[in-house]
């Protein structure tokens, strides 16, 4: 045995293992405080980093690749909402009087010409 260990009393021997224990403790309770937090951080950071596929599981997309699937979607919703603006610019130019080459302005020409009241 060392030297410095033959030395030492009891209950300076009964002190150190007290000690050691009481850090033991100590960590155990500050442990159990951590993990449920870390537990959570780490559920986060494996949804953001998302999940490779495996036999029987299927792949879990990270953010990063579901904002960037989001992103293409809706440009592609951008894209079909300003082909129905321009299908809805040409509905509203037939709907309404105009120039004389509007559908309406045929049917007030026509209503006019049979003797009817034209529709408002």
């Amino acid at each position: 045995m060392p030297e410095w260990f033959t030395g030492l009393t009891v209950a300076e021997i009964l002190t150190g293992v007290g000690g050691l224990v009481a850090v033991v403790a100590l960590f155990r309770r500050v442990w159990r405080s951590v993990r449920p937090v870390w537990k959570g951080v780490r559920e986060f950071l494996e949804d953001w980093r998302g999940e490779e596929g495996r036999p029987g599981v299927p792949e879990r997309p990270g953010v990063m690749a579901r904002l960037a699937t989001i992103e293409a979607d809706s440009a592609e919703a951008k894209a079909r909402l300003e082909q129905q603006a321009a299908a809805l610019v040409a509905i509203d130019h037939e709907l309404h009087p105009n120039s004389g080459s509007s559908l309406r302005d045929q049917v007030d020409r026509v209503a006019k010409h049979v003797g009817v009241q034209p529709p408002k």
